[in-house]
């Protein structure tokens, strides 16, 4: 694909190449360790695992399933435990996973919406009623937008 950034690593002696997504600029780069395969190769093939995981769902449909299979394959074989339960853990909820990827879903939005919910709860303390909190979520994230005197309906 035009414009995608590939990474290519060598694994198990042979070349594995990942897509990485763009990232923002650290702006302090030489505070994380330099991932090293030769003075750390588990956090370096924890970190590869991570990123083919993170490309299983910056693609969607057919070709994520694809993705999961073989990133399945590679973190059963992997030997560290946590990535082991984690692989365990998706092929018990394989089907809900094939579903998002097939459907593009997630709930990104209700945690969303929560999150913000819960942030005006910690503003409203000390309202007089809980209508005022309701009111404030309804302005805030229901979309309601009154138009306020002395002012044009552009503006």
């Amino acid at each position: 694909m035009p414009g995608t950034l590939y990474r290519l690593f060598e694994l198990e002696g042979r070349p594995v190449r990942v897509v990485e997504e763009p990232r923002r600029p650290d702006p302090q780069p030489d505070r994380h360790a330099r991932l090293d395969r030769l003075t750390d190769p588990r956090l370096h093939r924890a970190y590869l695992l991570k990123e083919g995981l993170r490309h299983v769902f910056a693609v969607e449909g057919q070709a994520g399933k694809d993705a999961l299979d073989r990133w399945l394959s590679w973190a059963r074989r992997c030997q560290i435990p946590s990535i082991i339960d984690l692989a365990r853990t998706i092929i018990k909820h394989r089907g809900s996973i094939d579903a998002a990827l097939d459907h593009n879903l997630s709930n990104a939005l209700v945690e969303s919406t929560n999150t913000k919910i819960r942030l005006l709860t910690r503003i409203s303390f000390g309202f007089k009623s809980p209508e005022a909190l309701i009111a404030l979520a309804m302005l805030s994230l229901g979309g309601h937008r009154p138009q306020l005197p002395g002012r044009d309906a552009h503006g």
